[in-house]
């Protein structure tokens, strides 16, 4: 890391209350087309981190492994290098820490999938779930939660793209360029990711023996 940081820590005896459901709930999921989609319909868009910065960092290793091995010009290369990677990181923090506000204001339950982010990194798609950084962005809303006083719950994320929101049978496994819900069923129509964000809203809420009317 580039710069100087202070780390200041205080002990106090006091235990933090734990936080009640309450209020208005929004179940939440997360996608590499969309990154995220709420149950009340919201949608945002992906950025591309890392992928906007890839051109330059390919020159700058490109400069890098011209350089001779621990030369001068080799560290200047190499700590080239390294800001351009601090800058995509500060720039993905600040992106999720100013979404996690925007989406926990005036809620009183999220709700969102307890993914595992160690087998997506080594999926196929791995490289994009990294870039999109989930389990960074996952981290800030819990604890911006507390700061609000949101309720904050994690759900299994078993099947949720398989089931239909409105009348809750299986619809089956959709591709990953299916991006629209069809139910043959019920004849409910909406984006993916706003329904698995309904059925995470769902399952969240049945575990605390809410229904959806409740929290509306």
């Amino acid at each position: 890391m580039s710069g100087w940081c202070a780390l200041l820590t205080l002990q106090w005896d006091v235990s933090m209350p734990d936080i009640m459901p309450h209020g208005e709930g929004v179940g939440i999921d997360v996608g590499l087309t969309n990154f995220l989609g709420n149950s009340n319909g919201l949608l945002v868009k992906r950025p591309r981190f890392f992928k906007d910065a890839e051109c330059q960092l390919k020159l700058l290793q490109q400069r890098l492994i011209r350089t001779k091995l621990g030369s001068n010009n080799w560290r200047k290369a190499m700590k080239k290098v390294g800001q351009l990677h601090e800058y995509v990181a500060n720039v993905r923090k600040d992106w999720h820490r100013k979404l996690s506000h925007q989406i926990c204001k005036d809620l009183g339950m999220i709700f969102v999938k307890n993914l595992n982010l160690i087998w997506l990194s080594r999926a196929m798609l791995g490289k994009h779930c990294l870039d999109a950084g989930w389990g960074q962005f996952f981290t800030i809303p819990e604890q911006t939660c507390l700061k609000y006083g949101v309720y904050f719950q994690k759900v299994n994320a078993n099947k949720t793209s398989q089931i239909c929101p409105d009348c809750g049978v299986e619809t089956g496994k959709k591709e990953l360029d299916e991006r629209t819900h069809n139910c043959s069923n019920c004849g409910y129509t909406t984006d993916r990711n706003v329904a698995v964000a309904q059925v995470v809203l769902v399952i969240g809420l049945a575990a605390l023996g809410y229904t959806a009317c409740d929290a509306c």
